[in-house]
């Protein structure tokens, strides 16, 4: 699944290149308020470009379900590609994604040129993966480049679909490097290799705990999912979120750790407070919760509990935020993680989601090695499961 062809294995000079872009940004009032997916895609479009490609974009945004919807429109993408790229993105907004306007529009690029579709979800049968307009897609170009990881658990047309109609399917850049970090670390890492796991759910991560105990020397849990784990421990653990279905299966992943000689570390303290707010916090004096009152994160002796494990790692991979991040009372767990793991010398991988949110929020994303682009495709991945994708790109 990882040795895939990439643009630079292909000819592309005079060809018409399908990009398949993740540009599924957050807009404010018409305008984007986080253009982290638009640089992304920039090395591969740059790439295509300069090699005098004719250059078609695609991408889908929000979830319009196969309506057109203005607030949708990936015009703001087309507007902002044009400034950074520094010459007109050619964009034409239709319901139907492709039409003969379109299509005159893509005959008529020259080499080097660049133009967007719009969203591909307008139209219902992309997520249905529906032939019609996979061969429509497909009909435009003669390579198709996937640069999309955050998609690549899906099998729609844009994805998938237009694989079966174009012969030469290989990966962009973005994906190049995604495959690289994450597959490398789940598959042959660095040793000691450290996996921390936060968020909300356990019932989330079931999966990647499972396959991440086959390979990993030592597993972090921290976040809401701490709670489960610990109430299975016999830890009194207040109004905390806990997953009474899921007390047994942390249990038996507790023994499974210690029948394989894993260390699973738990959270020896918290920050507590009685209501689900930005109240000042309360700290345990152990990992007991008192009644009437609910864990939001990891307290100060757990950081450095934390911490001292990780200053040995060579490779750590982090998913899911230590505690509610998004309160300022509440964020001291991930901001410590954060910058320890900005301070180690160790390859360090962020799993996208929150994760990747808090890091680039808090200010530590350029001293870590990889930040993954894809939420749930990144949790698919670490849980060993193929990604459509990926597996219809063409191998070395």
């Amino acid at each position: 699944m990882f040795n895939k062809k990439t643009v630079k294995d292909v000819e592309v000079e005079n060809k018409k290149v399908l990009v398949r872009c993740d540009f599924n940004v957050p807009l404010v009032d018409g305008k984007i308020s986080d253009e982290t997916r638009i640089l992304g895609a920039l090395p591969t479009i740059k790439y295509l470009a300069e090699k005098k490609s004719k250059v078609i974009l695609c991408s889908h945004m929000g979830k319009p379900k196969g309506e057109y919807k203005l607030s949708l429109s990936l015009k703001p993408v087309a507007e902002r590609l044009s400034e950074l790229l520094n010459q007109e993105v050619k964009f034409i907004s239709v319901p139907e994604v492709i039409n003969d306007d379109v299509r005159k529009m893509i005959e008529s690029l020259q080499p080097g040129q660049v133009a967007l579709l719009e969203n591909t979800r307008f139209r219902v049968e992309e997520t249905k993966n529906g032939e019609v307009f996979s061969k429509e897609l497909a009909s435009l170009a003669d390579i198709f480049v996937n640069d999309a990881f955050g998609t690549a658990h899906r099998a729609h047309s844009s994805t998938v679909g237009v694989t079966e109609f174009l012969e030469t399917a290989v990966s962009g850049f973005l994906i190049e490097k995604e495959l690289k970090f994450l597959g490398e670390a789940v598959e042959k890492p660095e040793k000691p290799f450290v996996a921390i796991l936060g968020g909300a759910k356990v019932s989330d991560k079931i999966s990647v705990i499972d396959n991440l105990l086959q390979k990993v020397d030592a597993l972090i849990i921290g976040g809401g999912m701490s709670y489960t784990f610990l109430k299975a421990q016999g830890y009194s653990i207040g109004n905390s979120l806990v997953e009474e279905d899921k007390v047994v299966y942390a249990k038996k992943m507790i023994e499974k750790a210690n029948e394989m000689g894993i260390e699973l570390l738990l959270p020896i303290d918290h920050r507590i407070s009685k209501e689900f707010k930005n109240t000042d916090p309360t700290l345990t004096k152990d990992a007991n919760i008192p009644d009437g009152f609910m864990g939001m994160d990891i307290g100060d002796m757990t950081i450095g509990f934390f911490e001292e494990l990780l200053l040995s790692a060579k490779t750590v991979l982090w998913n899911g935020p230590m505690g509610v991040f998004e309160f300022s009372n509440y964020n001291k767990g991930t901001y410590a993680i954060a910058q320890t793991l900005a301070n180690i010398k160790a390859i360090t991988i962020i799993g996208g989601g929150d994760s990747a949110a808090a890091v680039t929020q808090l200010g530590f994303s350029e001293e870590m090695t990889h930040i993954s682009t894809g939420g749930g495709a990144s949790l698919e991945f670490l849980e060993g499961k193929v990604l459509p994708g990926i597996e219809a790109l063409n191998d070395k």
